[in-house]
């Protein structure tokens, strides 16, 4: 019986285990966008690199800390002489010859030193760099983060606009059939040209062959997503959201009234810790014609013998300490010091220069934004209507075309027409999103509302 029990709890965590290592792929998932976002900032491929990256510059800063700490170091020596060199000395006889004399063969050697640096300049402008650095990584950090959002953003809207497509293509399908073979069967009774089923049925071809292609492609806009978003291209995913409800609440007419505060944005804090570390480099060059100042203290002992005694309680240590201190002095250097700062002070003026220009470019872009956001609203609005006078017209030409009052040409029209203003209005809602999200990267409206 006990054995029996060990072999269902031994097969219970196998079966747990071999669950545990399935692939990732078969794994399933459900988002809305609020969800994806926050699942792809804690969860895609470039987040996690991002935050590696800040815990990088965080081990950097204290490595550069760590230069102007005490510093113990410790060395054990061990000597044998295989062959002894002589040590002549004159000979005490007076002889005015020399008497050898030889050092114990075996030399054992214990030293600690403490080393501390007490000025110096270009230490000072590390650790003011080393801050500035771990600045640069936080602010990287976050413009990884929007990006991500955005990518999450577009990668979202398109998968929806691709089951949005698939859905509409198909309902175009089933009505073109129907005409068709309602046409066929009318032909069949001598009733209708045979241009008519001719020409239904090249609309239909076209109608399937289009949501052939837009089933590939929503299969390839779901993969797409999951890279965005951190998981594995094969994973079945479930988006929440429905792209009409998306497209509205992106709409946001009093966005035209938000202000634009440049120092918010991440691109220009960037260009302005780029700018800084020019600055701390002209800073470090300056710094190098002052003195530099350490000192040190150590501690040794020391044993000698022909023979290996160092481990016998016998042996006789010799001990010894040395205190000193060490002040470097810059003197002269040909003026290469000078031509190195005024490298420095040129490529920091010029970073000033590269500042303003990246200013002016960052409310290019928000100006811009803002404009492609305008549009996409107008667009959308203007699809909407095309789309409804799209409709009345098929509509028009199905009655008058079941009535013998227009010809199969004239209903191919109305239908392709209906066709293209679906399409557009899918683009249209697609568009708002994007451009909201561009948009919103610029004015960095998530992290502000955090």
């Amino acid at each position: 019986m006990r054995n029996t029990l060990w072999l269902i709890c031994f097969g219970w965590l196998y079966t747990v285990a071999i669950q545990a290592q399935e692939p990732q792929a078969n794994a399933k998932y459900s988002f809305t966008l609020d969800e994806a976002i926050e699942f792809a900032l804690e969860n895609s491929y470039q987040s996690i690199n991002a935050r590696q990256d800040v815990a990088k510059a965080l081990k950097r800063k204290w490595e550069t800390t760590a230069d102007g700490l005490p510093q113990i170091e410790g060395v054990l020596d061990y000597q044998n002489q295989l062959k002894q060199q002589p040590l002549l000395l004159p000979a005490f006889d007076g002889s005015g010859g020399f008497d050898e004399f030889f050092t114990p063969q075996q030399q054992v050697s214990a030293t600690a030193t403490l080393r501390q640096l007490i000025f110096d300049g270009s230490y000072l402008v590390g650790l003011e760099a080393a801050k500035s650095f771990l600045q640069f990584n936080n602010d990287s950090e976050e413009k990884v983060q929007l990006e991500v959002r955005k990518g999450v953003i577009n990668a979202y809207g398109s998968v929806l606009v691709a089951q949005e497509s698939v859905a509409i293509l198909k309902n175009n399908v089933n009505t073109l059939e129907k005409n068709y073979l309602e046409t066929k069967k009318i032909f069949e009774n001598g009733l209708a040209e045979e241009e008519d089923v001719e020409q239904l049925q090249i609309t239909l071809l076209q109608i399937k062959n289009q949501l052939s292609n837009a089933e590939r492609l929503e299969k390839i806009a779901l993969q797409m997503f999951n890279l965005t978003i951190g998981i594995d291209v094969d994973s079945t995913v479930v988006l929440s959201d429905d792209l009409d409800s998306l497209a509205m609440k992106n709409i946001d007419k009093s966005i035209n009234a938000t202000p634009f505060v440049i120092e918010d944005n991440v691109d220009y804090r960037l260009a302005y810790l780029l700018t800084e570390q020019r600055r701390l480099e002209f800073k470090l060059e300056k710094s190098r014609a002052l003195p530099k100042l350490s000192a040190f203290i150590n501690y040794g002992t020391a044993a000698f013998d022909d023979d290996f005694v160092f481990l016998d309680s016998e042996t006789r240590w010799f001990q010894s300490s040395v205190l000193g201190a060490s002040l470097s002095i810059p003197i002269f250097s040909s003026l290469r010091r000078s031509a190195r700062s005024q490298q420095a002070k040129i490529a920091f003026e010029q970073s000033n220069t590269e500042f303003i220009k990246t200013q002016q470019e960052i409310q290019l872009q928000y100006n811009s934004a803002l404009s492609d956001y305008q549009l996409s609203v107008e667009n959308f609005e203007t699809s909407k209507q095309n789309l409804t006078l799209a409709e009345r017209i098929e509509k028009k030409n199905q009655i008058k075309y079941s009535e013998g009052l227009a010809t199969s040409f004239d209903l191919r029209q109305a239908q392709l027409q209906l066709y293209s203003s679906q399409n557009e209005v899918l683009n249209a809602m697609l568009n708002i999103i994007n451009k909201k999200a561009e948009l919103e990267t610029i004015l960095n409206t998530p992290n502000k509302n955090k």
